[in-house]
């Protein structure tokens, strides 16, 4: 991926993994564009980084995605790299009487459709330069789930299987698919303690590895930083090995 020279639309890019690529983008001379709910977070993020863009899009609303849609090739002409970052993760108890079914329609609507919606919608843009990308944000959770977070796990698989699906159809256009497979991170996507978890990978490190990582490697079609390997690569060890690390991972993450 060429890293500068861009103009790039990151949405979450309010806080955590989206706000900390946009300000690495940003500093590699793109013209960057975070999208979020809060316009009051953008607006603040946007100051401490002059230069960059805000625009106010819920990614869970069919309707904002296709108003935001609608004038992107106005507002943004040179807009060639969507990041697909927007996400929610909360547990579930599936055994619960009656199941509430609200957290699992909310996380399929941000993590699945919302990426899904925006890239269908901004496509036609994105064909129109001369190269362009579409990077999408799955999970290591995507490769052996946290049974705690079972629909977020859910849509993250089915983010990675979106990509390649996606990485396939594109082959033969100027538009490269890309993507980012972040392990557990210091962030607040699970609350203020999870910013601070000692087992969780630190932000700046996590940010710096991906931007190595983009930069130097031609074609690259997955991000995983070292510490995503037990994850991503765990069924390769056959399914005796895969059943033994799940319930391993699954226990260790439950303490």
């Amino acid at each position: 991926m060429k890293t500068s020279g861009n103009t790039i639309l990151i949405t979450g890019g309010g806080s955590g993994i989206g706000r900390a690529l946009a300000e690495a983008f940003h500093r590699l001379g793109n013209d960057v564009i975070i999208a979020g709910r809060n316009e009051q977070t953008l607006t603040e993020v946007t100051a401490a980084n002059p230069g960059m863009r805000s625009a106010v899009l819920d990614v869970s609303d069919p309707q904002s995605l296709q108003s935001f849609a609608a004038h992107a090739p106005h507002d943004y002409p040179s807009l060639n790299v969507v990041l697909n970052n927007a996400g929610i993760m909360r547990p579930e108890d599936l055994r619960s009487e009656p199941f509430d079914l609200s957290t699992a329609e909310a996380t399929v609507a941000t993590n699945l459709l919302g990426p899904i919606r925006l890239t269908t919608a901004l496509l036609p843009l994105l064909q129109r330069q001369a190269h362009a990308s579409v990077i999408t944000v799955s999970s290591g959770l995507a490769f052996v789930p946290l049974a705690l977070t079972p629909t977020y796990c859910a849509t993250k698989a089915a983010i990675h299987s979106y990509s390649q699906s996606l990485r396939h159809q594109l082959k033969d256009t100027a538009v490269e698919v890309i993507e980012i497979i972040p392990p557990y991170v210091q962030t607040t996507l699970m609350g203020e303690q999870q910013a601070n978890d000692p087992q969780a990978m630190p932000l700046d490190e996590f940010i710096a590895e991906v931007m190595q990582i983009l930069e130097a490697e031609r074609n690259v079609k997955e991000v995983c930083v070292k510490r995503v390997y037990p994850l991503r690569f765990a069924a390769e060890g056959g399914q005796e090995q895969y059943e033994a690390f799940f319930q391993q991972f699954n226990n260790q993450m439950h303490k």
